[in-house]
């Protein structure tokens, strides 16, 4: 979009709210718009607020919401953290006939976001065109039927767009993938023994691209970003097994997100290497390194520490924060020094605040039955462990890990009433789902120990309803939704990312229309080195910015705010505008997601 016709969008934009418009085309200073707008913004609330106002009771939380973030926009202090002026640069677009130098060109997705702003001040966001619903209208009986009649309309729409995505317990699914493990087996020339077998599909990762075409039909896309990846030596490894989950035939959408998570693009490849390349410090993001006081360990809490003892896993997932520390799916080093271990546990022994360890990597199951004991055994003589977490994936890449054998040897140390240990791991998508990575669950929980998810938000699983039905058919199998987290904000994973106000959406308008036991999950943000935000609470961040690509940009704020002096951290979202133009592209109707303007 040129300078001029941008120019000529946002000033019928503002046409929307008069007086705004009338500010920014004053002659007045700078500084004397911005305080006339704050002005007309702080009568804008006070009408909300301390008036009964005309329009409607959620029309008028639109106006505050939009209100105050406007204002939190163009504040001083806030164009100064994100280092990036608004109120100047909407001056610029409005007032000069030409870009100054310098200046960018303003994105659709920018204009897009200051079209919704000043729709939500003029109380003009057109959400609520329907008016009251009927049973609002009635008393008693009546007024219950309706309400009834409308919440079935609610879940039928619900249910319709979760049908969408099939489970890996569909019969049709099953059937299909029967085909796929007899194709992969007939490759390797593997027995059913040999299958089922966990140390057979880790000596069999397919860690190129050409074994993987003759495997599975690649579209030139993915077949290029696993060639680059074995060019440029990042890392790359999917087991036999998770390949068993890929449609054989790529492009039909039910095998989107399992291809996402392990196929890397181009674009991630390529700013892995310059990254590395240069040693930027953003490849540690969420700077673990400043957090680590011992080799092995990781705490940024009060009464927990992440334990890492092997540094890789029988898959790479493109969005794992810890990309920048694996180097190869068989990396001998990987695994970390015993006399490191000694002293990281000896630590953990010597610091009596702590109550629960992670045990985490790189995926700690790829150890050894025995390793994995004796790990358990060491830390269980730890007096003030109260609880163990084993981080892993294997149930979704490798459910033949779960043995019985290794089972019966973790559950030695779950003492109820005295010490939990329990299974976290990483289910992303229900067609992940399997009758397999199902049994390897229940092998947990008829033990009496617990398993749960975390779920990464990527854009991948983030469709209308999509993680809600992850989230539903978890329960089913015997997992307990734990955290929903925003990706990482990493610039290799751009591709990947969905905005914040997506994972807000979803939890206010999908997750909230389900049973409580199916979304007891918390929707967070990694800060880098100070850990989870909590997106469902505003009082733990601050929009701060829209940046001229249509960038959302965020203040999180500590956990420990309240505790003790720490700073805040600023990070540039991904597009809304950019990402609702990607979901198009896969098919979707992006005026099913229009609200998202008005989560901040």
């Amino acid at each position: 979009m040129r300078w001029k016709a941008a120019k000529e969008r946002l000033l019928r934009i503002l046409e929307i709210e008069p007086s705004v418009k009338e500010i920014m085309l004053s002659a007045d200073a700078l500084e004397e718009k911005r305080a006339k707008l704050n002005a007309r913004l702080s009568h804008i609330l006070e009408s909300v607020i301390e008036k009964d106002p005309e329009i409607s009771p959620l029309e008028w939380i639109v106006v505050k919401d939009a209100a105050m973030a406007l204002r939190a926009l163009t504040a001083t202090r806030n164009e100064k953290q994100a280092g990036f002026g608004m109120l100047n640069y909407l001056n610029q677009i409005i007032n000069e006939e030409e870009a100054p130098e310098g200046a960018e060109i303003p994105s659709p997705g920018f204009l897009e976001e200051v079209e919704h702003l000043v729709r939500g001040i003029a109380g003009k966001s057109n959400l609520y065109d329907g008016g009251y619903p009927e049973h609002s209208k009635r008393k008693g009986r009546e007024a219950a039927l309706l309400r009834s009649e409308e919440l079935s309309g609610i879940a039928a729409e619900a249910q319709r767009l979760m049908s969408r995505y099939v489970s890996g317990l569909d019969t049709g699914v099953i059937r299909k993938r029967s085909l796929n493990k007899a194709r992969i087996m007939k490759y390797f020339r593997a027995t059913d023994y040999e299958w089922d077998d966990w140390k057979w599909h880790v000596r069999n990762i397919i860690r190129d691209a050409d074994t993987l075409r003759k495997l599975v039909r690649l579209t030139e896309e993915e077949y290029e970003g696993v060639r680059l990846a074995n060019e440029l030596r990042v890392p790359f490894g999917i087991t036999p097994y998770y390949l068993s989950l890929m449609d054989f035939r790529p492009g039909l959408g039910r095998d989107q997100a399992v291809r996402a998570q392990v196929l890397p693009s181009k674009h991630y490849v390529t700013t892995l290497r310059d990254m590395k390349a240069c040693g930027e410090s953003s490849m540690d993001f969420m700077l673990e390194k400043d957090t680590s006081p011992i080799e092995a360990v990781t705490r940024r809490y009060p009464m927990i520490v992440i334990l890492k003892p092997l540094l890789t896993c029988p898959q790479i997932c493109v969005y794992c924060q810890r990309n920048w520390e694996i180097t190869d799916v068989y990396d001998p080093d990987a695994e970390v020094a015993e006399d490191k271990m000694k002293e990281a546990i000896a630590w953990i022994a010597q610091t009596p605040e702590i109550k629960e360890v992670l045990i985490t990597g790189g995926d700690p199951l790829l150890l050894s039955d025995r390793k994995v004991e004796n790990l358990l055994y060491r830390l269980a003589k730890i007096d003030h462990i109260d609880r163990v977490r084993i981080g892993t994936r294997t149930p979704v890449t490798m459910p033949q890990r779960i043995t019985d054998n290794l089972v019966r040897a973790i559950n030695r140390f779950h003492q109820p009433g005295f010490r939990e240990v329990c299974v976290v791991t990483h289910f992303e998508h229900p067609y992940e789902i399997t009758p397999q990575s199902m049994g390897a669950v229940q092998k947990f929980r008829s033990y009496g120990m617990e398993v749960l998810n975390q779920l990464v938000f990527t854009l991948h699983n983030s469709r209308r309803f999509e993680a809600s039905a992850l989230r539903s058919m978890l329960r089913l199998i015997g997992v307990a939704p734990y955290y929903t987290f925003n990706t990482k904000g990493k610039e290799e994973t751009d591709d990947y990312r969905a905005p914040i106000a997506r994972l807000l959406q979803e939890q206010k308008e999908e997750a909230r229309l389900m049973p409580g036991t199916v979304r007891t999950d918390e929707v967070v943000f990694n800060v880098p080195g100070l850990g989870k935000n909590y997106l469902r609470a505003r009082q733990h961040h601050d929009i701060i910015a829209i940046l001229p690509d249509g960038r959302r940009v965020y203040e999180f704020h500590p956990w420990e705010k309240q505790l003790s002096l720490v700073d805040t951290y600023t990070h540039a979202d991904v597009s809304i505008y950019d990402y609702l133009r990607r979901l198009e592209k896969n098919g979707e109707d992006v005026s099913k997601y229009r609200t998202i303007w008005y989560y901040y």
